[in-house]
């Protein structure tokens, strides 16, 4: 049975904050790794992120595909033990429903009303 390689991640937010460090087996996907992360998320922290799509790793410069395993990855760290490997966290901002305010402000421009007529 081989042993499994374990690599220790922490995760830097936009502020500057870390979650981690945590060590990860090197077969773990990135999907995974996201799920982890959105369970670790801060609760103070406003607009956390709520799936893995709306959070994207990055490593060296690099977005890390959720398909992927650490191992696949090519993480530089993994080659140095005991390096503790740094990845940036951006979370996409909550989306708007914009269509539905573009619509309102159409039919406002085109002399519409925005009113209920009971």
């Amino acid at each position: 049975m081989a042993v499994q390689e374990l690599v220790e991640i922490k995760f830097r937010l936009a502020d500057g904050s870390d979650i981690g460090p945590n060590k990860y087996a090197s077969s773990t996907t990135v999907a995974s790794l996201k799920d982890k992360l959105i369970a670790q998320w801060p609760k103070d922290k406003d607009n956390g992120p709520r799936t893995t799509n709306d959070v994207k790793l990055i490593n060296a410069g690099r977005i890390l595909e959720n398909s992927k395993t650490l191992g696949e990855t090519r993480l530089p760290a993994i080659e140095v033990p005991g390096g503790v490997i740094t990845m940036h966290v951006v979370v996409r901002p909550p989306v708007n429903d914009r269509n539905n305010d573009k619509l309102k402000d159409d039919s406002l421009k085109k002399g519409g009303c925005a009113c209920t007529i009971l």
